[in-house]
């Protein structure tokens, strides 16, 4: 006991055995929450650089970093250490350090456990674990790179799946957060002003689509596309007003804006050769637009895996577990998990999902692969969205109907 009544440590000795508790007053508990809640920045930083290494690699390193020529693992002239095969390798150094974090957090529950002081602090020792994890795979072998290659395609779908998930998730407690007396048919003014933009948006958009990515009807591809996201917001709209349903318009709302803003990502991931493409990417030129838009694209993934990563409870089985004051704020291996997959996510965009590729200066996610992968996930998207609003009803219309049976048979019985 010290003094002023805080207890600073708790020894007991029962048998053999010994146990030690070691308790931290309350400002400290805040204090470790703070801290805690601010390294998730730092971490998020730590990405973002290896996104611009991977980039700098892919686009600049033959020129700037010669002393890769001479790695045997880089080939001849160190074409296995630049472009499509030096993301991998920058990419799988990024997943070898998260995934090091996931390893050493992941059981962390209390803000008096060292693993919490790992997760927190020692920068200097994890800034050398990243320079190593980094480094280390430009000694691999092109073959296993290639490999690994192969695996950061599933890595990155899972992540595109966590990231909906996500997403519906935010979107529903935005919905409920706004318009909290749905049941009482009370629309909250600013939900409903909010739907109105976001339908607004979302039509616009898809009237800009027509306009700029539809100069020929024999763009069948892009009217298919953009056709069959203009017939998932109405349906999403329908589905959200139906009497049974009833969750009104602002979550539909939101939901379609981001399905028109996939859909346009889609088309403006088609090759810049293409007829149907408003884009003029083809002679490789770096415009300010296409930097701009190049950094803005590596900001969201950033941005994209950070909101992902800080979003653990939307994949808890159990929500109704309280919070004691000790408990870390949010959990680490979920968070470290998400970064590893995101490695391999930016790893994809930055090759357009093709192991093969070899992409211009200044681009990004460009080519019939990426397309297509943005489009399933529209509709991925769509349809998770869908099922969350039909899904109560679902449910509801088994629950009565086992009732009625249950009363049938007993009924049913002299």
């Amino acid at each position: 006991m010290s003094q002023g009544g805080e207890v600073r440590g708790v020894h007991t000795r029962q048998g053999n055995s010994e146990f030690v508790s070691w308790g931290t007053p309350n400002a400290d508990y805040a204090s470790e929450k703070k801290k805690s809640l601010r390294v998730r920045y730092v971490y998020a930083v730590i990405f973002l650089m290896t996104n611009l290494i991977a980039w700098f690699i892919r686009d600049y390193g033959k020129r700037i970093i010669p002393q890769l020529r001479y790695l045997k693992s880089c080939g001849a002239g160190g074409q296995d250490c630049f472009l499509t095969l030096g993301v991998l390798r920058v990419s799988l150094g990024c997943f070898i350090f998260f995934f090091l974090m996931f390893l050493s957090t992941s059981r962390t529950r209390k803000l008096h456990e060292p693993r919490n002081v790992w997760h927190s602090s020692w920068w200097s020792l994890k800034f050398i674990v990243f320079i190593v994890s980094v480094l280390v795979p430009f000694f691999f072998p092109p073959a296993l790179i290639q490999l690994y290659g192969e695996v950061a395609r599933v890595g990155a779908g899972i992540f595109l799946l966590l990231q909906l998930v996500s997403v519906i998730q935010f979107i529903s407690w935005w919905n409920k957060y706004w318009m909290p007396d749905e049941k009482m048919k009370q629309i909250c003014s600013l939900g409903l002003f909010t739907s109105t933009i976001f339908y607004i948006a979302s039509f616009c958009g898809i009237g800009l689509m027509y306009f700029l990515y539809v100069p020929k009807l024999r763009c069948v591809l892009n009217i298919f596309f953009i056709s069959w996201t203009l017939i998932l917001l109405i349906v999403m709209m329908v589905v959200s007003l139906h009497s049974k349903v009833n969750r009104g318009l602002l979550s539909s709302g939101i939901m379609a804006s981001y399905v028109v803003f996939l859909c346009w990502s889609a088309i403006r991931s088609e090759p810049a050769t293409e007829k149907c493409c408003a884009q003029k990417q083809g002679s490789g030129t770096s415009d300010w637009i296409t930097i701009l838009s190049f950094l803005i694209a590596i900001c969201a993934v950033v941005m994209a895996t950070f909101s992902t990563g800080i979003d653990s409870q939307s994949f808890q089985f159990r929500k109704d577990e309280a919070k004691e004051e000790d408990d870390i704020p949010y959990k680490y291996g979920f968070f470290h998990i998400i970064f590893s997959l995101g490695a391999m996510y930016f790893a994809m965009l930055f090759i357009s999902w093709n192991l093969n590729n070899s992409a211009t200066k200044w681009s990004m996610d460009v080519g019939w692969t990426s397309t297509w992968v943005k489009i399933i996930n529209e509709w991925l998207a769509a349809s998770i969205y869908l099922w969350t609003l039909i899904s109560p009803v679902v449910r509801q219309t088994k629950v009565r109907n086992h009732e009625e049976a249950v009363q049938a048979n007993g009924s049913a019985i002299p």
